[in-house]
């Protein structure tokens, strides 16, 4: 199976998540003289929903493509869509009120030193929310449980950089001079296979652990067999963390 489209990818994990991400949303209370950073913005996928709320929002990717179509998306908006480092901000600092990181500590270097930006931008008192997945407690059905821990395994060994970050978020957040306002842990739920498929990728990564000698060619194919057969079910821990700078 091939990889997705990033772009494609990016807004279906959009689509899907509309609640967390309202949520998220409603959490940081915007106001309209703040200026609001969406660190890892990909295409610009939040940032109208940032915009509608804050005097000015600024969106920061490291991927030309991830910078040119959020440009695209937000043109005429007012919104600032600029290329960068969540480990280096391209901004000067405590200039920031509100701030948001969404799925992006698992794909960097350092997620210490994304967090020690964050804190270096964001003004004394300035608030941001910082949401992950924790990929080790990845949960579906049906199929047999010890296939399920092996893909898991695989996947965190191979696949994500960072596959528990989103359970350290609150000490990491402490270690970079931050301080946690409020810890939340859900478990979103998928029933569709193909949706699930797409955004857990769950036949591309068997197929890798099965060339990687991680399963049998046999137990991955039944596997996803039995998952498409169904009735489906997909979950993970999801935590979202609210943090104060100074």
């Amino acid at each position: 199976m091939t990889t997705p489209d990033p772009i494609a990818y990016l807004d279906l994990v959009a689509e899907t998540g509309r609640d967390y991400k309202q949520r998220l949303l409603d959490v940081l209370d915007l106001r309209l003289g703040h200026t609001a950073l969406d660190v890892g913005c990909g295409p610009g996928t939040d940032l109208p929903s940032l915009a509608a709320r804050a005097g000015s929002v600024i969106g920061v990717d490291l991927d030309p493509a991830m910078v040119a179509e959020a440009r695209r998306r937000t043109a005429g908006t007012g919104v600032e869509v600029v290329g960068g480092d969540a480990q280096a901000l391209p901004l000067a600092g405590s200039s920031v009120d509100r701030a948001r990181v969404d799925r992006v500590l698992h794909q960097v270097d350092s997620p210490r030193r994304v967090l020690a930006e964050l804190g270096r931008v964001l003004r004394p008192g300035g608030l941001a929310v910082l949401a992950q997945p924790d990929w080790e407690t990845l949960a579906v059905d049906p199929g047999p449980v010890a296939v399920n821990l092996a893909f898991n395994r695989f996947v965190c060994d191979r696949v994500v950089r960072h596959p528990s970050v989103g359970r350290q978020l609150v000490r990491l957040a402490g270690e970079a001079g931050l301080t946690a306002v409020s810890v939340e842990a859900t478990a979103p739920v998928l029933r569709d296979f193909a949706v699930a498929d797409e955004l857990l990728g769950l036949t591309r990564n068997a197929d890798r652990a099965a060339r990687a000698g991680r399963l049998s060619r046999a137990a991955a194919r039944g596997w996803l067999d039995d998952l498409a057969a169904g009735p489906f079910l997909a979950t993970f821990t999801l935590f979202s963390v609210v943090v104060s700078a100074g």
